[in-house]
């Protein structure tokens, strides 16, 4: 309690904590949702999405689960606040993005590095190549969504002159045009035409956070309006459109809402932020609490940590599962017994996550920088081999049938 009340008194009065809160628990719901989506047969091995393929009644549920979008919408308040910040002080473009980059990359590189080394090895050893790429690719999906978002930060500066001279309009405009792509890349049946709406789908919608943090959502009567636009825009599209339920790619699904990012990934952020932060004051109530002030600050603490490493220990004890033959570990996938051990399934997950952040969070909080301003060259530079290396090796792992594609990894590091 008294190292409660000492985190307590040292944070700020101007601190807004339900974006600090939100980022964490959306990070809980992705963990937990991964580990339970993604099933392990004991015949079949891993089932990325075995939950949703075999189980067409858990599609609505991904309305809930989904939480993507609340990460872009606290990632809207804290980078406009930060851009803004920066502008008072003359922080250049270059600097701030550097350092925006260097708190989402740092954690990246003993990830990316110890797949690569886990790939030559278990290659030399003479394991399948097809399987390691497979096993680093569902290790590694939690990379997608970082791909996307430095995209979305790249744009953050602009997006903010955007809204803070044409307002909802800006919005508005970039929803319009996510449309457009849709239509163009699902009438020609052309996923890769689609792959524009990762950066405009979340960039319109990223500026939700910029209204939240301007007050342009004060008030229960504008949230509640904000969601009732994303339930009618999400069931139009859902009841009309092509667009599936889920919100989550399935094999079940002729077209994916999430891969590539569709438009109803911004109706379903607006329907989310509007419910969740017509909670804020009963969460600002709970968050001057000193004990869950306190669970808020250690999870962001390390949330980059848990983020990235909790699949690949999902992969790793599975496939030793696997191999050891432990069968009996492993029940049949949505039976009576697998949804019963799902608590203890997630509790074994936790604890062994848990020790790799022990070992792997000392890399999450940048030293301090005292450098100069770099050429702008030199962040855009990184951004885009962080972007590329992350985008291809979310789809393709880091070894495919000719072997370890060993340069994707390292050209992120590199980044």
């Amino acid at each position: 309690m008294t190292r409660a009340q000492r985190i307590d008194a040292q944070t700020p009065a101007s601190r807004n904590r339900v974006v600090d809160f939100l980022r964490a628990a959306a990070i809980t719901v992705v963990v937990l949702g991964h580990w339970t989506i993604i099933a392990v047969d004991p015949t079949g091995g891993i089932q990325p999405h075995g939950v949703l393929d075999e189980a067409r009644w858990t599609h609505p549920l991904t309305w809930v689960f989904q939480v993507m979008p609340i990460f872009f919408l606290v990632g809207g308040y804290s980078n406009a606040l930060s851009w803004r910040s920066a502008r008072r002080k003359g922080v250049g473009y270059a600097q701030w993005l550097r350092t925006r980059l260097r708190r989402l990359g740092i954690p990246l590189i003993p990830l990316l590095l110890a797949w690569l080394v886990i790939a030559v090895v278990a290659v030399l050893a003479g394991a399948d190549p097809a399987t390691v790429g497979f096993a680093s690719q569902m290790a590694l999906i939690p990379t997608w969504f970082l791909a996307a978002y430095l995209m979305v930060i790249l744009a953050a500066p602009p997006c903010l002159v955007l809204w803070e001279r044409y307002g909802w309009w800006s919005i508005v405009g970039g929803v319009a045009l996510a449309g457009a792509v849709d239509a163009l890349s699902i009438s020609l049946d052309q996923p890769l035409l689609g792959y524009p709406n990762y950066l405009l789908v979340w960039a319109a919608f990223h500026q939700v956070g910029y209204a939240w943090l301007d007050g342009r959502l004060a008030g229960i009567g504008r949230r509640m309006l904000l969601a009732a636009i994303g339930a009618i825009g999400l069931l139009a599209l859902v009841a009309f459109g092509p667009y599936p339920v889920s919100m989550i790619s399935s094999a079940a699904d002729a077209i994916s809402n999430s891969s590539p990012t569709r438009v109803t990934m911004a109706f379903l952020g607006m329907l989310q932020a509007g419910l969740v932060l017509s909670l804020e004051k009963p969460l600002e109530a709970l968050l001057a609490r000193p004990r869950v002030w306190m669970v808020t600050v250690m999870v962001n603490l390390r949330i980059m940590t848990w983020f990235l490493w909790h699949l690949t220990v999902m992969v790793g004890l599975a496939y030793l599962l696997l191999g050891l033959g432990a069968t009996a570990l492993l029940p049949e996938p949505l039976s009576g017994l697998w949804w019963a051990t799902r608590p203890l399934w997630a509790l074994v997950l936790l604890a062994l996550t848990g020790l790799v952040v022990l070992v792997m969070g000392r890399f999450e909080p940048p030293r301090p920088d005292d450098r100069p301003a770099p050429p702008l060259w030199k962040p855009l530079g990184a951004a885009l081999a962080i972007i590329a290396g992350l985008a291809v090796m979310a789809n393709v792992g880091v070894a495919g049938a000719g072997g370890v594609t060993w340069w994707w990894p390292l050209v992120p590091v590199g980044g």
